[in-house]
C-alpha cells in the first residue's frame, strides 16, 4: 500500500476519477484534487489558486509517489512544478500516458 497524490490539469476530471478508482482498487491511499475548476466551470481568485497550489505541495509531501494525469502527453506549468517538487523530495513519479490504467475500470 502506498500513498499516491494525483497531479495534472483540472480539465481532465474523468481521467482523475479513472486513476483514483484504479489505484484505490490496487490497495493504495489516493489523494486527489479538491475540485476541478476547469472542467466544472468554476472561477477561483488568484489567492485561492495560490492556496490550492500550496495545499497540493503538502499533499505531495505526505505521499510516497505522484501519479501524473498527462492525457495525450499534456503537462501544464503547474503540473511541471509539481513533478519537479516531487522529484526534489525523492518521490516516485508515474504517468497516466504510460498506459498502465485499465480501460475496464469504470467510474
Amino acid at each position: 500500500m502506498k500513498i499516491i497524490t494525483l497531479c495534472g490539469s483540472t480539465k481532465f476530471k474523468e481521467q482523475f476519477e479513472q486513476a483514483n478508482a484504479f489505484l484505490t482498487l490496487q490497495g493504495n491511499i489516493v489523494i486527489s484534487l479538491a475540485f476541478f475548476e476547469q472542467s466544472e466551470g468554476l472561477e477561483i481568485t488568484e489567492k485561492q489558486a495560490e492556496l490550492l497550489g500550496n495545499l497540493h505541495f503538502r499533499k505531495i509531501d505526505i505521499s510516497d509517489e505522484i501519479f501524473v494525469i498527462d492525457v495525450n502527453g499534456y503537462i501544464g506549468s503547474s503540473t511541471k512544478r509539481e513533478i519537479e517538487y516531487a522529484k526534489e523530495k525523492g518521490k516516485a513519479v508515474r504517468y497516466y500516458s504510460s498506459g498502465e490504467i485499465s480501460s475496464n475500470v469504470s467510474n
